[in-house]
């Protein structure tokens, strides 16, 4: 299994989860056209689209998410909250999407996949992250949380790698341009997580688990270097047995495309 982050930060987010017959997205916060150039860049199969989980209903994470799902012919899987938000407001179409309702803790699959939504803590109307296992192998991928809940480590404990976001540097969110009603937002238990916890959360994860993709970094409020080298830190004398890698975007100095293989 391996997972390429197409698009990660608050630009947009989509992250392709391939197997060894078939492949997922998870979100898709870019145009369709954008989402697909990248894919065939970083050597994805379009063809091998089974379904587009959504996190979450923000625009960053569902811009294209109709459209590509009508292209491919593929489903949507959300929670119920986050598919109401999404198909509510939109006009009926004479086409409309195939869209799954999945519930917290519900296990269903999707070709090679068994999947799972757990809860994560973001201002959204029923926001999750999902759990993804093909054979012994699992993947989890926590985008967008203000905190990590013991639950959540319950999840990550069980993972081979993780896709973790680290959103923001403290310092650099408190002495930036953002007006202070956003900054409490980000702080809070339904924003963005820090680097510090992000790096909290991997120091408990460090001694079983290899691989992690820090995620959704601020470009505003954060660094890829700050939350390397703060996850780098969380990890202690672990970080060199520990595959930690950074999601950016295209013309970012530190490469693209970022992907992990488990």
């Amino acid at each position: 299994m391996r997972c390429i982050a197409l698009a990660s930060g608050s630009k947009g987010n989509c992250f392709y989860i391939e197997g060894a017959s078939s492949a997922l997205l998870v979100d898709a916060g870019l145009s369709k056209r954008e989402i697909l150039t990248r894919l065939s860049t970083a050597g994805g199969s379009s063809e091998k689209i089974s379904a587009i989980l959504v996190t979450h209903e923000h625009i960053d994470h569902i811009a294209s998410v109709e459209a590509l799902a009508r292209h491919l012919s593929i489903p949507v899987y959300a929670t119920g909250g986050t598919l109401l938000d999404l198909l509510d407001s939109r006009p009926v179409r004479r086409n409309p999407i195939r869209a799954v309702r999945v519930d917290y803790g519900e296990h269903f699959t999707i070709g090679d996949f068994c999947v799972e939504a757990f809860e994560v803590s973001h201002d959204a109307r029923e926001p999750c992250g999902f759990s993804i296992q093909e054979g012994d192998l699992t993947l989890a991928c926590c985008t967008d949380t203000g905190t990590v809940t013991p639950r959540m480590m319950e999840y990550f404990s069980r993972c081979d790698a993780l896709v973790l976001e680290s959103n923001h540097c403290p310092e650099m969110l408190k002495n930036g341009p953002y007006p202070e009603m956003l900054k409490r937002r980000i702080r809070s238990r339904r924003g963005h997580l820090s680097n510090p916890d992000a790096a909290k959360c991997i120091n408990s994860l460090c001694t079983s688990m290899h691989t992690i993709m820090l995620a959704h970094l601020s470009e505003m409020n954060n660094t890829p270097d700050k939350a390397l080298s703060s996850a780098r830190e969380g990890a202690g004398l672990f970080s060199c047995d520990l595959d930690i890698t950074v999601a950016t975007n295209p013309g970012n100095d530190m490469g693209w495309p970022h992907g992990i293989r488990l």
